[in-house]
């Protein structure tokens, strides 16, 4: 990573690689100058040791320095967002076993590390030599997934997962833009995918602290961007606030959303919002990364999430991994074109430092039954899918949200489709309930634009969906709960609806 840095703020010093509003910006020249310097004054000896990056989300110019300087020293990054709960903090540095704490001088609890603020790492005096490169195949991050059904898990990236696939330079990524805008916050697979786009794509990457509709269009306005990041939830935040009557988006040319699939009318409504711009659907996971599926919204095949791109590998397979005939429905594998990533153990790590392949799948325990999620290579999504006769993408479920009602299998995803399609509501999530008859019935949350009720829901939905997939139980909210990643964290609805 630190090479790709240094050769293109050589070749291109003056170009604006990051952007925060109201906050500043980051020139290729300065971003390879100011983690040369924080990677000199950075404690300890670093090689293989973990440092954790604690940074709000105003402070991503701060934290894009930390992590190259962590990167220079032959350190391992681990970014986490000041946003989450002290106990999750906690849990994540003592998890990883960091040594060092870099973080933005907020007012976050800290766990008794070694805690040392951003601004005294880069005035603070060098305590090292600047070190040799670091071994392609050695760690470079560690990210913790969004946990919303159970205890965060740390999937480990090299160096050349992270740098694969490489880019040309006369070939850069969203040549047709000058600025790309994204909200995604730190500590996010998303987040850190744009920061990679920030020191290899073309255009500037601009990000916005706090979204909210009318700042986020009106910071695309600004810098008449070209290219468009999102989660499916800010998606439906923007059109839902009809930002496109207020703010010129015509300069858009692409509107990605990732994170999520991408419910098929907000799909839609984006192609009208946005005249210009082509829809795309990205479809990964912090584990499968770089591997992805890329769609283009196409009124034809409004729920695919589109065909494997970029080398990946995509498959639907029964549980041992043998695929499964066009139209059957199985696992979704996924597999990167190469350089895998794997779960971070201490044990692991120990064996790395004594030689061994640091992404080896016969080491990807996580301690909670998760001992295949990666396997020979792929990664099991733990999405239910089939694959038409082209090969295009369609989820079933979450194979953990699959609701089981009496002799049928509902699911939600379809179920919460359906629901965007309702005029008054804003967004949607749908989830199993205990029940004493049927074991498990179908509920449903949504923010509603006016009144709604579930004799209401249930009427609207009765001519889309079957009798069996129908919501008996309605929680209308004022927001759903989600978490960084932008993901609803369904077991909290679960709570709600059982109180």
């Amino acid at each position: 990573m630190p090479d790709l840095l240094t050769s293109r703020a050589a070749t291109d010093p003056d170009h604006t690689a990051l952007i925060v509003a109201g906050q500043g910006s980051l020139t290729l020249a300065e971003w390879d100058e100011r983690s040369t310097a924080a990677a000199r004054a950075l404690p300890g000896p670093l090689k293989g040791d973990r440092v954790a990056l604690v940074f709000g989300a105003r402070e991503w110019l701060d934290y894009a320095v930390s992590w190259m300087a962590v990167l220079k020293a032959g350190g391992v990054a681990v970014p986490l967002s000041d946003r989450l709960a002290p106990p999750e903090l906690a849990y994540m540095i003592e998890d990883c076993g960091a040594a060092t704490v870099v973080h933005g001088g907020g007012d976050t609890a800290l766990p008794p590390k070694t805690a040392v603020p951003f601004k005294e790492l880069v005035s603070g005096p060098a305590v090292r030599e600047e070190p040799a490169a670091p071994d392609p195949l050695s760690l470079a991050q560690i990210l913790y997934t969004s946990g919303t059904t159970g205890r965060p898990k740390g999937v480990a990236a090299t160096h050349a997962n992270l740098t694969s696939p490489p880019v040309h330079p006369k070939r850069r990524p969203f040549a047709h833009s000058r600025h790309l805008v994204h909200a995604f916050p730190i500590g996010t697979n998303a987040g850190q995918v744009m920061l990679l786009h920030a020191l290899t794509a073309a255009p500037a990457v601009v990000t916005l602290p706090l979204f909210t509709p009318a700042r986020f269009a009106a910071l695309v306005e600004e810098y008449a961007a070209g290219t468009v990041f999102v989660v499916p939830a800010m998606a439906a935040e923007l059109l839902n606030a009809r930002v496109q009557d207020r703010h010129d988006l015509s300069s858009v040319l692409l509107f990605g959303s990732a994170a999520a699939a991408l419910p098929p009318s907000v799909a839609a409504g984006l192609t009208a919002a946005f005249p210009n711009a082509t829809v795309a659907n990205y479809y990964t996971s912090t584990e499968a990364a770089p591997a992805q599926t890329i769609m283009i919204y196409d009124a034809d095949r409004p729920g695919s999430l589109g065909r494997a791109a970029g080398g990946s590998r995509l498959r639907i397979a029964n549980a041992d991994g043998s695929p499964v005939a066009a139209g059957e429905t199985g696992e979704v594998w996924l597999r990167a074109a190469a350089h895998p990533r794997a779960y971070y153990s201490a044990d692991r790590e120990s064996s790395d430092r004594k030689g061994a392949d640091p992404t080896s799948t016969d080491r990807t325990s996580d301690g909670t039954g998760q001992e295949d999620a990666f396997r020979d290579g792929w990664v099991r999504m733990g999405d239910l899918g089939r694959l038409d006769d082209e090969g295009y993408l369609y989820l079933v479920d979450r194979e953990s949200d699959v609701i089981k009602s009496g002799a049928f299998k509902v699911s939600t995803i379809q179920v919460e489709s359906a629901l965007h399609e309702h005029p008054a509501v804003a967004d949607a999530s749908v989830f199993g309930v205990p029940h004493p008859v049927m074991g498990t019935a179908v509920a449903a949350a949504v923010v509603a634009t006016g009144p709604l009720a579930l004799s209401d829901v249930r009427a609207f939905l009765s001519t889309r969906l079957a009798g069996h997939e129908l919501p008996t139980v309605l929680l209308v909210l004022d927001a759903l709960p989600r978490n960084a990643a932008g993901k609803v964290i369904k077991r909290e609805l679960r709570r709600m609806a059982e109180e």
